[in-house]
């Protein structure tokens, strides 16, 4: 399995990319198609729900670090026995569609919790600030997990209700709210912070443009028919990040020899 040091590395580039299979996905063969086309397409990381058959299925068909989802503490503190790279407290995206929702206060609750299980032990923490609740409560719910020392701080965002467009501008509605929360979090918190739902290749360079450290990418990859189409959105995704850099790099470049003529 890789270190999870290299998807440190990518987040302190600006550049780690985490293919998300699902919090609530126990489809071995679809699980073993993400995690598999997510390492062809070079992404950065894996995450998968907590259960330990589809771990191991992970396990057997990656060797990126693998990132496991749950809201139950003691789950996550197993999956760190089965050899988890990270831990995820969230992904709730999913778990909207049930009727659940979190408060800032029982995501601090179970981060607490799940850090009291993990004591002594280095772990690589990331914690998903609901995309529900205020951005106030948001806000100070970030400083409050970079207090405790996560690794990660992911956001989400609500998906607007009623719309019904397609293309392009269906793609910025809805990562309109998840890119809008990480450019109010990254001002005001120095954790990284990950970009996630609603990520798709063409909204990726919008999120890194607003702060963000790494993007998660989920349902633009695991809803996918077959591994084929699923290895070209993450190399999409990919590509749309290094020409990001590259323009980067050169806008650097120039600006550097524009004050050396100065």
């Amino acid at each position: 399995m890789r270190s999870i040091e290299v998807f440190k590395r990518h987040l302190r580039e600006k550049r780690a990319i985490k293919i998300i299979s699902g919090i609530d996905n126990y489809d071995l063969e679809n699980v073993k198609k993400v995690v598999s086309a997510a390492q062809m397409g070079l992404a950065s990381a894996v995450d998968v729900a907590c259960d330990k058959q589809v771990f191991e299925t992970a396990a057997k068909n990656t060797t990126l670090p693998i990132f496991v989802s749950s809201i139950h503490p003691f789950k996550l503190a197993q999956a760190v026995e089965w050899g988890a790279d990270a831990i995820e407290i969230g992904n709730f995206d999913a778990l909207y569609k049930n009727g659940q929702t979190f408060s800032a206060d029982e995501v601090y609750e179970i981060t607490l919790e799940t850090m009291s299980l993990l004591e002594g032990k280095n772990v690589f923490i990331c914690v998903t600030i609901p995309g529900n609740i205020d951005i106030k409560e948001q806000i100070e719910l970030a400083k409050k997990l970079e207090l405790l020392g996560v690794d990660l701080i992911q956001t989400e965002g609500m998906k607007p209700q009623g719309v019904k467009t397609v293309g392009a501008k269906a793609l910025l509605e809805t990562a309109q709210a998840t890119i809008g929360n990480t450019l109010e979090l990254s001002r005001h918190v120095s954790t990284p912070v990950m970009s996630a739902s609603g990520i798709s290749a063409q909204t990726t360079p919008l999120a890194f443009a607003a702060g963000a450290s790494a993007v998660g990418v989920g349902s633009a990859v695991n809803k996918l028919d077959t591994q084929i189409e699923m290895v070209a959105t993450i190399r999409n995704i990919v590509a749309s990040v290094s020409q990001r850099n590259s323009i980067n790099r050169e806008f650097a470049r120039n600006t550097k020899e524009a004050q050396t003529i100065k």
